[in-house]
């Protein structure tokens, strides 16, 4: 190698390390210049939680208080998978009403690799909001579970970033097709399907989003299996299935945003 290739690609190095420093700056910024609208996040998933449990032990009793466990771990990562889906695709949408999705098309890092780091930027303040959402649920319902801070972090992060591929597809549709919004908000709830997939029975469940990750944070937060506990082949699965869909999302999203420009339609609102 040259030295000219050598210091060519330190600056790339020290450019993208630049990037990842800025992107996750202005997210902490936006979060702590705006901290009525975090709280008020956390408000209202806290609320519907509230309606979810006490309006559900009105009508099941018994049934629902045995499942409880189940139930605040499936919405712990539904309150993670939301915002790793929303991370990319609401936030691409709204850069397209307000006109400023140009500005991220000509950064010299590209567009896609800028709209990735943005939405894993996010994902990291959504894991802050919802381990509160999950510590106030705890807490009303007085629930114990084994949150093992390194197994249930590995784990859930594995099992989003098939939602935040799912995100990043999205988010290139948007930029084609601008204003989906109401498919959008409708895939968030095909997430409580996904979620509560029969894994166990239904083998192929588990190469879809979400289903197999939720399995494996149920055992480890209900029955307190360890990271290392699990089975190599799950822990290999997980892996897969969320490299699988984060590239194939990535992939969308280069084709979806370069189709605009070959149509002339990415300014267009």
């Amino acid at each position: 190698m040259t030295g000219g290739q050598s210091d060519d690609s330190a600056a790339t190095r020290a450019g993208y390390a630049a990037l990842v420093r800025a992107v996750l700056y202005r997210e902490l910024l936006v979060f702590v210049r705006y901290p009525a609208n975090a709280v008020g996040g956390i408000v209202v998933a806290v609320f519907f939680f509230g309606v979810l449990f006490y309006g559900g032990r009105m009508v099941a009793g018994r049934a629902l208080t045995d499942s409880i466990e189940g139930i605040v771990v499936g919405y712990f990562l539904w309150t993670l998978s939301v915002g790793a889906y929303s991370s990319i695709a609401n936030d691409i949408g709204s850069e397209v009403q307000w006109g400023t999705l140009e500005r991220h098309v000509m950064t010299p890092f590209g567009f896609a690799p800028v709209a990735l780091l943005k939405g894993v930027a996010k994902l990291v303040r959504t894991f802050i909001t919802s381990a509160v959402i999950l510590a106030v649920m705890l807490l009303v319902t007085g629930t114990r579970l084994h949150v093992d801070v390194p197994t249930v972090t590995v784990v859930a992060a594995l099992s989003v970033a098939s939602v935040l591929g799912c995100g990043l597809a999205a988010g290139g549709v948007t930029v084609l097709y601008k204003r989906i919004g109401n498919w959008l908000n409708l895939l968030q709830f095909g997430f409580i399907v996904l979620i509560s997939a029969p894994v166990f029975e239904l083998g192929w469940t588990r190469v879809l989003p979400l289903a197999h990750g939720s399995a494996l944070l149920q055992r480890a937060m209900v029955d307190g299996v360890h990271l290392l506990a699990f089975p190599a082949a799950d822990l290999a699965l997980l892996v897969g299935v969320a490299v699988a869909y984060l590239g194939l999302g990535y992939l969308v999203f280069r084709y979806a945003t370069r189709r605009a420009r070959r149509l002339g339609v990415l300014g267009d609102y």
